[in-house]
C-alpha cells in the first residue's frame, strides 16, 4: 500500500476518534444536569456513530463520524424534595449518563487515537529512511 494512503487512513481514525472524545466529554459535562421542571427530560446520552466513506481521489476507504444518536436507556431518578423539577414523590430525573462508562470509553478512543498517530510515525520513519536511501 502507497504511503500517502495509510497516512490519509490514520489521518481519518484520528479525526473519528477525536470526534467521539468530543462526544463523550458532552456526556461528562451534562452528567449532573436535571431536568428543569416537573415532567421534563434531563439531559439524553449521545453516542456518536461511524461510517465508511471512500476517498475517491486515494480509492480507499476511510472512516468518518456519521450520526449522533441519542441512548434510549431509562433516566436515573434522584431523591430531591426541594428541587423545582421533583414530583410528587420528591424525585427528580437525572441524565442516564454513567459517568465510569463514558471515561472506559474515553480511554478506548484515546488508545484508537494513539494506534493511529503510531502508525502516521511508523510511516513518517521509512520515509525519512528512504529519502536517506536515495542521498546515498
Amino acid at each position: 500500500m502507497d504511503l500517502s494512503k495509510t497516512l490519509k487512513i490514520s489521518a481519518a481514525g484520528m479525526q473519528a476518534q477525536n470526534a467521539r472524545m468530543r462526544t463523550i466529554a458532552e456526556n461528562l459535562a451534562n452528567a449532573d444536569s436535571l431536568a428543569e421542571s416537573p415532567g421534563a427530560d434531563p439531559y439524553r446520552r449521545k453516542m456518536l456513530t461511524f461510517k465508511n466513506a471512500l476517498d475517491r481521489a486515494t480509492g480507499v476507504e476511510l472512516v468518518r463520524p456519521d450520526k449522533v444518536i441519542r441512548d434510549k436507556s431509562d433516566f436515573q431518578k434522584r431523591y430531591d424534595p426541594n428541587h423545582p423539577a421533583a414530583d410528587a414523590d420528591g424525585y427528580v430525573q437525572a441524565p442516564n449518563v454513567n459517568s465510569l462508562i463514558e471515561v472506559m470509553d474515553m480511554r478506548q478512543a484515546q488508545r484508537g487515537y494513539e494506534a493511529n498517530l503510531n502508525v502516521i510515525e511508523v510511516a513518517k520513519t521509512m520515509l525519512l529512511r528512504t529519502i536517506d536511501i536515495l542521498r546515498s
